[in-house]
């Protein structure tokens, strides 16, 4: 065969590879794209129009942030016969619990809502799982660290060694103190020190009055230290050691909760970024040569920010925490 044949077969070859890699890439934008439609269109919660169990998961940093809030209130209005709050968290910013677990009390109004703890319920995490009706623990979780944290730097004798100082003028000496610019003023601590002392007085009321402790048992258990779940239980932070399956079992039989329910997850509506095919469909559409298109989805996609924790801190800082 001549060299001429041989450069037209290859030629052949390549555009029918080349079209069969486009066809591929153009399905797999069309499948995240019917995916995303899905998933903000709510198709993919028919399951959820019957009668079933909720599961809830708050993991990480609490930061009341509105999508957990909506998701809870949604639960309530929806046909969840019972909720399963399973929680995995250190904590976060007083007001960010404190809002979520008055949205937690609004649900338990309309639903029964059991806490299931898995490693950790600490601090803000454990103001969560006061907000249900039950409190169940693993043996070796961890629940408690009962109290406020306020946290600052203070940069003034760095600043000092380099010869560098931060000049201000301010309405008073308690304005934007501390700045960490200069020595605490006894002042700024004290003022400080009242803000912490007010939400720490709120946290262990909440606690007395939602476990029903006496001030004896209450002295007990405020000191800031995490409890193991079997340490909790005599101390009335927590109510039975189990997991999930035991979880039901109490709905069961306390709440006449249909025995076998199916437990459906209710996660937060995913941002179009989350949605895992765009990445894949970006990388098609790439590799077949549409690469304005894959640059579209790429921006169609976004990037989130993470949050940062601003002000008054309940969490727990164990070096598993941080």
């Amino acid at each position: 065969m001549s060299s001429s044949s041989d450069y037209m077969v290859d030629r052949r070859r390549l555009r029918r590879k080349l079209g069969f890699w486009r066809i591929a890439a153009i399905g797999a934008a069309l499948l995240a794209a019917l995916v995303a439609v899905a998933k903000f269109s709510g198709l993919d919660t028919m399951e959820k129009a019957a009668p079933h169990i909720a599961r809830l998961s708050i993991e990480g940093i609490i930061t009341g942030d509105e999508d957990t809030i909506q998701l809870i209130k949604d639960i309530g209005d929806s046909k969840a016969s019972a909720v399963l709050l399973k929680i995995d968290s250190p904590g976060g910013t007083t007001a960010g619990a404190e809002k979520l677990y008055l949205e937690l009390r609004k649900l338990a109004e309309k639903k029964p809502v059991v806490a299931v703890v898995g490693t950790l319920a600490a601090s803000g995490g454990y103001i969560a799982a006061i907000g249900a009706d039950e409190i169940v623990v693993r043996g070796n979780s961890l629940i408690g660290s009962i109290g406020v944290l306020f946290q600052f730097p203070n940069f003034a004798k760095a600043l000092d060694s380099l010869g560098v100082k931060v000049e201000e003028i301010k309405s008073t000496p308690l304005k934007a103190a501390p700045n960490g610019f200069e020595p605490t003023t006894e002042a700024a601590k004290a003022a400080i020190n009242s803000l912490v002392v007010d939400s720490y007085d709120w946290f262990k009321a909440l606690v007395k009055t939602r476990r029903n402790l006496d001030d004896a048992e209450l002295a007990k258990v405020v000191d800031g230290r995490v409890f193991t779940g079997r340490q909790g239980i005599p101390l009335k932070l927590a109510d039975l050691i189990g997991g999930e399956s035991d979880a039901i079992a109490w709905l069961e039989t306390n709440k006449n909760i249909a025995k076998k329910l199916p437990v459906r997850d209710w996660k937060k509506k995913p941002s179009i970024e989350r949605v895992g095919l765009l990445g894949l469909a970006s990388s098609g559409v790439r590799a077949a040569g549409f690469i304005k298109l894959a640059s579209f989805i790429d921006q169609f996609g976004g990037q989130s920010e993470s949050a940062s924790l601003d002000g008054l801190l309940a969490i727990w800082q164990g070096s598993g925490a941080n």
